[in-house]
């Protein structure tokens, strides 16, 4: 398996093989804004793309894994904890946040095995499925010196 950063060359393959994309025009923005600000990374085996990752800087200015997603057919093989690690080494905040659905079992095992750890709970965005928010440091944070 290779990563290496996605080319807007990529879009159709990528909202091809996720389902969301196939129905969701915001998701198809999504992707596209991700590839152009060169946020978006792609796991490729034999050159086909199987999955996707995005890491941006939007949560309170720390680094926040905004999707990870594998094709169905190439789940359960590592690829999504491949690209969690690559955004990690990536980031450039001493803490690391993303988060996932209550409902979804096996990114909330990826995560745990990963070393990440809860941190907050976000109700309200998809009815009866509240988001969890995990986190994971990454390095030493700076010291704080407050000023005088």
């Amino acid at each position: 398996m290779d990563l290496r950063e996605a080319t807007i060359a990529d879009l159709g393959t990528i909202c091809e093989f996720d389902q969301v994309a196939r129905e969701d025009e915001e998701r198809v923005t999504f992707v596209e804004k991700a590839i152009s600000s060169r946020s978006c990374l792609v796991a490729t085996l034999d050159e086909e793309i199987v999955g996707y990752g995005v890491l941006e800087y939007s949560f309170y200015g720390r680094g926040f894994i905004s999707m990870i997603y594998v094709s169905a057919d190439h789940r359960r093989h590592g690829i999504g904890a491949r690209l969690v690690q690559e955004l990690e080494d990536k980031c450039a905040t001493s803490q690391l946040f993303t988060s996932t659905n209550e409902s979804n079992l096996p990114m909330q095992m990826l995560l745990g095995r990963l070393g990440y750890e809860p941190s907050g709970v976000i109700h309200n965005l998809d009815p009866g499925d509240p988001e969890l928010v995990y986190v994971k440091t990454l390095r030493a944070p700076p010291e704080f010196s407050p000023r005088a």
